[in-house]
C-alpha cells in the first residue's frame, strides 16, 4: 500500500525542538525566527526533509507558519486546519492562532522592540516579506536574513536527506506539445514581457515546460530542480545530477542544457546586465537578492509557464476524461463496497482508504495516490483535511456519515473526487444538509459566465443556498489541477479569497462546497470540472463559458431529500447519474454493474 496511517510528529516536538531552536538563534544572535511551511519550491506539498514546520510543531497541515521568539512563540494556519492544529500542537508551547486576517503580521507588531527576528531568504516571497518588514519595523524589530537557517542546524543529523527521484520523459502524446514548441512559446512571452531570460523555480513549471515528471515531491510527479529560459527558447536546467536518468539528455535535445544543481548560483550571476523575468509570488527572495547583486535588471512578472500549464490543451482534457472514467469506476467498485459489505462489517478508516487504492491499483494505470485519502468517520469527517493516522483511526458507525476524498496520479490525468456516505439509515438533519451542499455543488456546475469572469467572482453562487440557510464552509469552493501535475494548481481557483486571474478555457477546477458539524460529521461533494469555451446562449447577446464535468461516479441517493430539489436541480441529477452510468458502467459487471444501474436510477 502506498499510503502509510502511522503519526509522523506528535504535540511533543514543541517541546523537544523549540529549546533546540533557540540554542541556535541565540549562538546566531537573533532574538526569533520565521518558520514559514513553504519550502525552497514555495511548495504546498513537501519533501519530508523540507517540512520544517511540522518537524518544529507538530502540525502537519498544507499551510501554516510559525513564529519564535525568546520567551514565546506561536503557529498559524487557516480554517481548514483550527481542529487539526489544535490536536498536534502543545499550546503550552505555542499560542494557537488563525492565518486569516494579518495572520503574522500582526503577531510581529507586538514583536519587542530592538528584536533582531531571523528569517531563510530561500523560504520567503518578496511579497510575503514585504508585509512582514512593515509589521516588524512597527513594533520597532527588524528582520534579518540567515545565510545558514537555525532550524535546520537544529534538526542536524535526524533531518532527512533530500529526495532524489528520476526524472524521466512525459511523452507528447499525453502532452499534447513537445518541449521545442513549449520553449518557443514561452520564449517569445519572455521577450513580449521585455526580458531576456526568466528563471523558473516552481517544480510544476520544470515539468510542464520540458515535458517531465519526476517523484520529489510526495505524491505528485514533480522534480525539483531550477531552469533560466532564454528568449530564444534555449534553456539551462539545473537538476540534482543523481535524478538525471540515461534518457534524459536525448530528450531535452541540444537547445536545452543539463547542469547539476550547484552551477545555478554561478547561471544566475552571469545574468548580469541581463533583463531577467521572475515571479514573486513563486520565487523565494533569495533569488531577487542574487540577481540583484550580481546586476541583472529584475522584470516582476508571472511566471510565463502559469498560464499555458493553467489551460489545458485538447490533448490534455481528453487524457483527463479518459483518467477519470477510469477512475470513477474503482471509485464506483469502492461506492458499491461501501453500500454493501461495508455497511455489516463496519470497517476502521484505515480500511475504507485501503480499499479505495486497491480498487484504483486495480486499473492497472494508478501512477500514484494524488494525496493521501482523507477517510473520515462521524466527527474526523467534520475535519475538512483530517487524514487517518495513528489512534485518531475511527471505526464507522451506523447512524453517522463517511466523508471520502481521494484521488488517483494517471499519465492522462490528475483525479480528486470526494463523495460522503450514509452508514446505515441516515436521519433527517443528514438528509437536510447533504441535500444543501448538493445544491451548492449543483450551482457551481451549471452556471455560465462571461468571458473575463474570475472565481472569486464564481464563489458566492456556490455558497448561495448555504447562507440562506444560516451556513457556510471555511475554505475554497475550488482549486486548480494539474494534468499529470499538483491536484492544487494556480493561478485559477474559486474562494472567497481576491483573485483577479481570469477562468479560462481549459483550466480544470473542483467544485467542492462543504458542510462541517464539529464532534459529529462532515459533508463535502467534490467533481472536477473543466472550462468551456465561450458559446452562445440562444437569446442571448453575449458568449458565455461553462463548465464540463470530468468526474462520474453515483452520489448516496438515500442522502438526498427529493423535495428539497427545484425542478431544474433534479433534471441536473438525474442527467449527472444517467452520464455517469453510460460512462462508467461499461467498465463493471455483476453486482458492482447492478448496483451503480440502482444509484443511477432517476430520483
Amino acid at each position: 500500500m502506498r499510503q502509510s496511517f502511522d503519526e509522523t510528529t506528535d504535540p511533543s516536538f514543541g517541546a523537544r525542538h523549540l529549546p533546540l531552536l533557540r540554542e541556535r538563534l541565540a549562538e546566531q544572535g537573533l532574538d526569533g525566527f520565521l518558520v514559514p511551511h513553504e519550502d525552497e519550491h514555495q511548495n504546498e506539498y513537501l519533501p519530508e526533509a523540507n517540512d520544517r514546520l511540522a518537524w518544529l510543531t507538530g502540525f502537519t497541515g498544507s499551510a501554516g507558519a510559525a513564529v519564535v521568539l525568546a520567551d514565546r512563540a506561536a503557529v498559524f494556519a487557516d480554517g481548514r486546519y483550527t481542529v487539526q492544529m489544535r490536536a498536534q500542537v502543545d499550546a503550552g508551547q505555542f499560542e494557537i492562532l488563525g492565518l486569516e486576517g494579518k495572520g503574522v503580521s500582526a503577531y510581529l507588531v507586538k514583536a519587542p522592540q530592538g528584536a533582531v527576528i531571523g528569517f531563510d531568504p530561500r523560504l520567503h516571497s518578496p511579497d510575503s516579506l514585504a508585509a512582514l518588514r512593515k509589521a516588524a519595523a512597527a513594533a520597532g524589530a527588524t528582520l534579518k536574513p540567515v545565510e545558514a537557517n537555525p532550524l535546520d542546524a537544529a534538526w542536524g543529523a535526524d533531518r532527512p536527506a533530500q529526495p532524489q527521484a528520476p526524472v524521466v520523459p512525459h511523452e507528447d502524446l499525453y502532452s499534447g506539445e513537445s518541449h521545442a514548441s513549449k520553449r518557443a512559446r514561452i520564449g517569445a512571452a519572455i521577450a513580449a514581457a521585455g526580458a531576456d531570460a526568466a528563471v523558473l523555480t516552481a517544480p510544476s513549471s520544470i515539468a510542464w515546460l520540458f515535458n517531465v515528471r519526476g517523484g520529489d515531491v510526495i505524491r505528485s510527479p514533480l522534480p525539483l530542480g531550477q531552469a533560466i529560459v532564454k528568449a530564444d527558447g534555449s534553456a539551462e536546467l539545473f537538476l540534482d545530477p543523481a535524478k538525471v536518468t540515461n534518457q534524459l539528455p536525448a530528450w531535452l535535445g541540444d537547445d536545452v542544457v543539463l547542469k547539476p544543481s550547484d552551477a545555478l548560483d554561478a547561471a544566475l550571476d552571469a545574468l548580469a546586465d541581463h533583463k531577467v523575468l521572475i515571479d514573486p509570488a513563486q520565487s523565494s527572495a533569495w533569488y531577487f537578492d542574487r540577481l540583484e547583486a550580481a546586476g541583472a535588471t529584475i522584470v516582476r512578472a508571472m511566471d510565463p509557464c502559469a498560464i499555458p500549464r493553467a489551460a489545458k490543451n485538447p490533448v490534455e482534457i481528453e487524457g483527463s476524461r479518459q483518467a477519470h472514467i477510469r477512475d470513477g469506476a474503482a471509485l464506483s467498485r469502492f461506492l458499491h463496497w461501501v453500500g454493501t459489505t461495508a455497511q455489516e462489517t463496519l470497517p476502521d478508516e484505515r480500511e475504507v482508504a485501503q480499499t479505495l487504492e486497491r480498487f484504483r491499483e486495480e486499473t492497472g494505470a494508478l501512477k500514484d495516490l494524488s494525496f493521501d485519502t482523507i477517510a473520515g468517520a462521524g466527527p474526523n469527517g467534520a475535519l475538512p483535511h483530517y487524514k487517518p493516522v495513528g489512534d485518531k483511526i475511527r471505526r464507522i458507525e451506523k447512524g453517522s456519515l463517511l466523508l471520502v476524498d481521494g484521488g488517483g496520479q494517471y499519465l492522462d490525468g490528475t483525479t480528486d473526487v470526494t463523495r460522503t456516505m450514509a452508514i446505515g439509515e441516515p436521519t433527517d438533519e443528514q438528509r437536510r444538509m447533504f441535500t444543501l451542499v448538493l445544491k451548492s455543488h449543483i450551482a457551481m456546475a451549471v452556471i455560465r459566465f462571461p468571458v473575463g469572469t474570475s472565481g472569486h467572482q464564481l464563489d458566492a453562487i456556490a455558497r448561495q443556498p448555504m447562507w440562506m440557510a444560516g451556513l457556510d464552509y471555511d475554505h475554497g469552493t475550488g482549486h486548480g489541477v494539474g494534468s499529470y501535475l499538483g491536484v492544487h494548481e494556480g493561478p485559477q481557483r474559486i474562494a472567497k479569497a481576491v483573485n483577479s486571474q481570469p477562468l479560462l478555457t481549459g483550466m480544470i477546477l473542483s467544485n467542492e462546497p462543504g458542510y462541517y458539524r464539529e464532534g459529529h460529521w462532515g459533508i463535502r461533494i467534490e467533481t472536477l470540472q473543466v472550462v468551456t469555451p465561450p458559446e452562445p446562449i440562444p437569446g442571448g447577446e453575449r458568449p458565455m463559458h461553462g463548465f464540463e464535468q470530468l468526474t462520474f461516479a453515483p452520489h448516496d441517493r438515500r442522502l438526498i431529500e427529493v423535495s428539497m430539489l427545484t425542478p431544474d436541480e433534479r433534471v441536473y441529477v438525474d442527467a449527472y447519474h444517467a452520464e455517469t452510468l453510460a460512462k462508467v458502467g461499461p467498465l463493471l459487471d455483476g453486482e458492482a454493474l447492478d448496483w451503480l444501474k440502482g444509484q443511477c436510477a432517476p430520483l
